[in-house]
């Protein structure tokens, strides 16, 4: 599964390497690439593993809370 996550709290560029850190350490993440232009990350994992309450959960306690963005198929 593929889903972005944004952030309002990412202030210089070292805080994506936090991010990725911290969503990497989830097991069945499968890919990350986090934007501070764009304050998200995308995230590929197996919902069979995992789930987005986790990676909004690990992003918050690593001091960068987070919101889920909503793609157009998800408001079908």
């Amino acid at each position: 599964e593929f889903r972005r996550v944004l952030f309002r709290s990412m202030t210089c560029a070292a805080c994506p390497i936090t991010v990725k850190t911290a969503l990497k350490r989830i097991d069945g993440v499968r890919d990350v690439n986090v934007s501070f232009a764009r304050r998200e990350a995308r995230v590929t994992f197996e919902d069979t593993q995992t789930s987005v309450t986790e990676l909004t959960e690990a992003t918050a306690n690593a001091g960068y809370p987070s919101i889920l963005k909503q793609s157009s198929a998800d408001q079908k």
